[in-house]
């Protein structure tokens, strides 16, 4: 038995042993690769074109949650004796520090965001960690030196991810 198809490319008419089934292979006619069908079935797939709107639906939902998320990201318990808000305190405008595990997650988050060229989150994130400038520094010479990224970098190549730590740190300078 063989599987008979047609050509996507030429329309040509094809036949291909069962054992091709599943596996790519030449059209003999115009020799464009083609995908062999797995079965010799005479049914016909039903398939929908793509509706742009629901694409553009499922970004702007992501975009929103990328969103809540940064804002969430940025809410903090103001402790019992907190002062107001005070630019010259340099702890980010509120009475107390960031961690330094909470500011080395912030500069991983825009390093990722910078990146995925979120611009505009990623300005947001700069603008919670910018206040710790001498801190951030610190950071960012380590994960400049180190061989080994942060899993959250992983998938930035070492050029890119030099560059942005650059920027930042120039930024902050």
């Amino acid at each position: 038995m063989s599987i008979i198809f047609h050509c996507d490319y030429c329309g040509k008419k094809i036949e291909a042993a069962d054992s091709a089934g599943g596996k790519w292979g030449k059209c003999p006619a115009c020799h464009n690769k083609l995908y062999v069908p797995a079965s010799e079935s005479d049914e016909e797939l039903k398939l929908a074109p793509v509706d742009e709107t629901d694409l553009e639906r499922k970004k702007r939902l992501l975009d929103e949650a990328n969103r809540l998320t940064l804002d969430i990201l940025k809410e903090r318990d103001i402790p019992e004796g907190a002062t107001e808000p005070d630019e010259s305190a340099g702890k980010a405008g509120f009475g107390f520090e960031m961690s330094q595990v909470e500011l080395r997650q912030y500069i991983v988050k825009y390093l990722r965001m910078m990146a995925d060229s979120e611009l505009y989150e990623a300005q947001e994130i700069a603008a919670l960690i910018i206040p710790y400038g001498a801190r951030v520094v610190k950071i960012l010479d380590k994960m400049a030196v180190t061989d080994i990224p942060d899993p959250e970098l992983a998938g930035i190549s070492q050029l890119v991810l030099s560059g942005l730590i650059r920027s930042l740190r120039d930024e902050i300078s």
